[in-house]
């Protein structure tokens, strides 16, 4: 334990944000960054518990205790190799991960965790600043070739895992830059692409080859991947939308969110807005913006349309609007059920709760308002809970852009798992169990979103790397 008692001498302080009217002239990340002094001090908070809470809520198992000790101690450099030792991209997690490690924080009782994710992200900052990061690669190759079918966390943890034991893997990725969620979904005011960059550079020199613009099932079919390759890794994420099936879903303006972030990360990439894709170019510049669904999707929907210069951006959610906050004594250390209020709340939208909608409203073929109404939960005859309109609640909403983030239903029904033969879970996702990662067809491997569905990068990250120890007991048998 660093400072027994730190957690009682220093007050919580997180990473600080720049105004919101100043973010919001460009898309480049507004975190203000504390002094390695601060981090130290706010890492003299841990109490080092006798049962780490913490680590129940980390997926990836992140030994938050001992690097916290470490960064205490001015260990910088150990605590980074501690913090690899579990996580292959601790700089992704410490921007984009919502930190459910901070909410099993034994000091969370008290609503004042240890700034667990801030900490992670200023270890792996510095590991790069100081060129401590360098290419782990192979003693020796074991002469066996992975394909691995997608560049999301899932894929590039568990290629990069598969180069460090000797094998020698491939990555396939449809668009025509890597990173898949991370590079497509995530906005680059939460999460630079340089950073993505940087990574990939690091795994090519550890022996990973990457293949942008191959749609694995049209361009490559399996049955040739399985000729090339010892073994077939699919790592794609849940990628089919759910959409909202009312009257009027036809209209001109009403797309899926992803389509919206996706063109919007390829402006700032200088790359094409691939229009086809996405049915046209999507802006919100001079537009009232709904954005149906509560979830971080919606959230950076909200941030984008207010960086291309919206009119109004008012989000709308099915569910009852949840309390300020838990009780610790139902919740802790689980995953709290509470209000959150991302950045990009704070930098204007109005927030609707209980509201269902019932039909898009247009004129000329195009999207011009919402028809909506409050929602109650109402027990059903089986005892469950369900959404139910409120009769005589109807009320309408301004529209000129609708945005569909209301989740994901499971992986695309693709040429690519049809060719595999690959049994399906009812969910939608690819049955592979979370013991073996392997399919129902020898040799065939699934993890991270088309595994297990729609989930965070962390568990992504987990995914992969579980996903790459299964491949290599497959093929090495240890």
């Amino acid at each position: 334990m660093g400072k027994p008692t730190g957690f009682l001498e220093v007050e919580r302080r997180g990473r600080g944000a720049a105004p919101a009217e100043e973010r919001l002239k460009h898309w480049s990340e507004f975190v203000e960054v504390p002094a390695s002094q601060e981090v130290s001090r706010q890492a003299s908070r841990c109490m080092d518990c006798g049962i780490p809470f913490c680590h129940s809520g980390c997926p990836v198992n992140n030994l938050i205790p001992d690097w916290n000790d470490l960064v205490y101690r001015d260990q910088w450099r150990i605590a980074l190799d501690r913090l690899h030792q579990t996580n292959n991209f601790p700089e992704f997690t410490g921007r984009v991960c919502p930190a459910p490690c901070e909410e099993a924080c034994t000091l969370n009782i008290s609503d004042a965790p240890v700034t667990i994710k801030s900490i992670e992200c200023e270890i792996i900052d510095r590991g790069w600043r100081e060129g401590w990061i360098k290419p782990q690669i192979a003693i020796r190759g074991t002469g066996k070739r992975i394909a691995v079918v997608g560049s999301g966390p899932a894929g590039l943890a568990c290629a990069q895992q598969l180069a460090r034991a000797g094998h020698a893997p491939t990555v396939f990725e449809k668009s025509d830059r890597i990173g898949g969620l991370l590079r497509y979904g995530i906005p680059d005011f939460k999460l630079d692409k340089h950073f993505i960059d940087r990574r990939i550079a690091q795994m090519e020199a550890e022996g990973v080859i990457f293949r942008c613009g191959v749609n694995v099932g049209v361009d490559f079919s399996v049955e040739r991947l399985m000729d090339d390759y010892h073994v077939l890794v699919f790592a794609g994420g849940a990628e089919l939308p759910r959409d909202l099936h009312i009257p009027g879903r036809e209209l001109e303006g009403v797309h899926f969110a992803m389509d919206f972030l996706a063109q919007q990360n390829r402006r700032v990439a200088g790359d094409d807005e691939d229009k086809a894709a996405a049915g046209g170019t999507i802006s919100a510049t001079g537009k009232h913006v709904v954005v149906i669904g509560g979830g971080d999707t919606g959230s950076d929907c909200i941030g984008t349309s207010n960086r291309q210069g919206a009119l109004s951006v008012t989000q709308l959610e099915i569910m009852p609007k949840p309390p300020l906050r838990e009780n610790k004594a139902l919740s802790w250390p689980h995953w709290p059920m509470k209000l959150r209020t991302s950045s990009s709340h704070e930098e204007g939208a109005e927030r609707e709760f209980s509201v269902v909608t019932g039909e898009f409203i247009g004129e000329n073929g195009r999207v011009t308002a919402l028809r909506c109404a409050r929602s109650e939960m109402v027990r059903g005859d089986e005892g469950r809970m369900a959404v139910q309109k409120v009769p005589g609640s109807e009320f309408e909403i301004k529209a000129d852009l609708v945005l569909l983030a209301m989740g994901f239903v499971g992986a695309r029904q693709d040429q690519a798992l049809a060719q595999a033969k690959v049994e399906m879970s009812p969910t939608g996702a690819v049955k592979a169990p979370p013991t073996s990662f392997q399919t129902s067809v020898p040799a065939v491997f699934a993890c991270g979103d088309m595994r297990r569905g729609q989930s965070l990068v962390v568990w992504a990250i987990r995914e992969g790397r579980d996903c790459a120890a299964a491949v290599d007991q497959f093929l090495s048998g240890r």
